[in-house]
């Protein structure tokens, strides 16, 4: 019911942008794109780059984090990646949601997801409260920054958008990816393949399994890779999907290095038709530039301490309390270890207790019961 662990991970690329669907898509875009310097016009042309609501020039923040610069050498990114079937990446429902955290001094680099099922102030400009995935698809990127800034004390004003079709065909560029799974991870990445192929147009073939059999390596395509990141039918559930998604992203990684500029024509071609991002491409280019000084150091969820509960229709995450992880959030990502939460993130909190009932006696059932780690795929559990 409750889960919380944080884990260390190591990297020496450019892994701000980590999530299975973000990185891959800005491993192709930084690296492949700063070492042509070509063809950069192409990015961003996946949604409609005009439409208010992409642009971040007015997201909320909240007052106490605009006006005494606590978060001054840090560089923030949010990093979306959203459910669309159709391939429009304006207005969906956001299933991954990271947050990206690089320290300008030394290139560290945290990164946080946040739980696609959390119970926050979704709209800051109608008091409205839902599952945080429905806030990019009720106003895009703009009302999306705006729920993480106001809930979160946080000053992003900078995003990348992708679906799961872009990583799906950068992974085949890149000739696929060798990962180890267990025989229940097989059986549900066979179901998740069958929606996969048909939203991407891309293909697949089932791979057999025996129940019985120990957990083991299997070379995987686009769609295969995809619907294995995908899987959330196991024990850990949305923790757990996001855990192996951080694993395909390694591998993305290695596999990105070891093949160098030679799939750089294809790249581009399949994958920046698929992107939509605050980024210039002379900001891109210039984080470029740096891209082998940033090491990421740690990586974790949010919320760090949650319990699910029934509101109303909805079956949400639900933080407890929204203050109190809020702390630990600027401790894990500042090494603020003395921070004092705004005003509105305490309303917000105020509100999430009042309506659920759930304060610091549920706070410490969850701390009591977190048992399920936010890291590692099943495989690895079991190896």
């Amino acid at each position: 019911m409750a889960k919380k662990k944080r884990k260390k991970k190591k990297g020496n690329l450019v892994l701000f942008i980590v999530e299975l669907i973000i990185l891959g898509v800005l491993i192709a875009g930084i690296f492949l794109y700063a070492q042509l310097n070509r063809g950069l016009h192409e990015i961003g042309s996946g949604g409609n780059q005009n439409d208010p609501n992409a642009k971040t020039d007015d997201v909320i923040i909240n007052e106490e984090i605009a006006s005494n610069g606590g978060l001054t050498g840090y560089q923030n990114i949010m990093l979306i990646g959203v459910d669309s079937r159709s391939g429009d990446l304006d207005y969906a429902n956001s299933d991954v949601m990271i947050i990206g955290s690089i320290n300008n001094d030394n290139w560290e680099v945290r990164l946080v997801s946040l739980y696609r099922d959390t119970y926050l102030c979704t709209n800051p400009d109608q008091w409205e409260f839902n599952k945080a995935n429905d806030a990019y698809n009720q106003g895009s990127a703009k009302q999306l920054l705006s729920m993480i800034n106001a809930n979160l004390d946080l000053d992003i004003t900078q995003y990348v958008v992708v679906d799961f079709a872009a990583v799906a065909r950068l992974i085949d560029d890149l000739g696929g990816l060798t990962i180890c799974m267990t025989p229940q991870e097989v059986i549900h990445l066979n179901n998740y393949c069958q929606e996969t192929s048909q939203v991407t147009g891309l293909g697949y073939t089932a791979i057999e399994v025996d129940e019985n059999d120990e957990a083991r390596d299997y070379d995987l395509n686009g769609v295969q890779a995809v619907s294995y990141a995908r899987i959330r039918y196991t024990a850990g559930s949305d923790p757990k999907r996001t855990a192996r998604q951080r694993l395909v992203i390694e591998k993305i990684v290695d596999k990105a290095r070891s093949k160098g500029l030679t799939a750089v024509q294809d790249i581009i071609k399949d994958v920046f038709p698929y992107v939509k991002t605050s980024f210039s491409s002379a900001q891109i280019i210039k984080m470029a530039s740096n891209m082998f000084n940033y090491q990421i150091v740690e990586t974790t969820g949010f919320p760090f301490e949650h319990i699910e509960q029934h509101i109303g229709s909805l079956d949400p995450v639900v933080p407890v309390t929204l203050a109190d992880n809020v702390r630990e959030l600027h401790e894990f990502l500042f090494k603020d270890l003395e921070y004092s939460v705004s005003q509105t993130v305490q309303s917000y909190s105020d509100e999430i207790e009042y309506t659920t009932g759930l304060g610091q006696a549920a706070r410490q059932e969850a701390i009591e019961n977190s048992i399920v780690p936010d890291t590692g795929s099943e495989a690895d559990l079991v190896r």
